[in-house]
């Protein structure tokens, strides 16, 4: 089992079990409205990333659960090798109930592979991310946005969340999706724009 995939785990299966069950229907729902609906740039990126375009899209599956769908959104010049210093959005629309604490806690273990920090930031990080990621159920969606040389900002269904001012956090932080050391290769190159090799 891939780490990325483990983003939803927690401590353990059962912390998935509770909340992933009850919701099964209206999740499967939300999937395939998805699926259906042509890519919109969401509202809250509207004055922050002026003729952005959806790059790609993804969705993460567990145990043959829809987790959620990612999709990237950047203006033109782009560039995957030098992600972190383009503007660009990565938003993440959920099919599941997840705990925002336990979504904080993953996105650091992803981070943790791309180069371990000192022990002070990235608690400071992981508290920075508690804040920022409530508790999620399927529909809703958070939008990160990366802002190069300042770090990245971010919304719950379009409402304004703490930013994080930390350039190093914001190109570890997206580097889940976007890093050549992603846990998840093919998602990336979905949310790229690329064939699968």
């Amino acid at each position: 089992m891939d780490t990325h995939r483990r983003i939803v785990l927690g401590s353990g299966l059962a912390a998935l079990a509770g909340t992933v069950l009850a919701p099964a229907r209206a999740a499967d729902k939300a999937a395939e409205a998805a699926t259906a609906s042509p890519a919109l740039l969401p509202p809250e990126l509207a004055s922050e990333l002026t003729g952005a375009q959806a790059l790609g899209s993804a969705r993460l599956r567990f145990l043959g659960l829809d987790i959620y769908e990612a999709r990237l959104w950047s203006g033109a010049g782009f560039n995957p090798a030098s992600y972190a210093q383009s503007l660009f959005a990565l938003e993440l629309t959920y099919f599941r109930s997840l705990s925002g604490r336990l979504i904080a806690e993953r996105s650091l273990k992803e981070m943790q592979r791309q180069g371990k920090q000192d022990a002070a930031r990235e608690q400071a990080w992981l508290e920075a991310m508690v804040q920022a990621f409530p508790d999620v159920k399927a529909g809703d969606r958070i939008t990160g946005l990366n802002l190069p040389g300042v770090g990245a900002r971010f919304w719950f269904n379009g409402q304004p969340r703490p930013s994080i001012r930390d350039v190093d956090f914001s190109r570890l932080f997206f580097g889940i999706w976007l890093a050549d050391a992603t846990s998840e290769p093919a998602m990336r190159k979905a949310l790229l724009g690329q064939k699968a090799a």
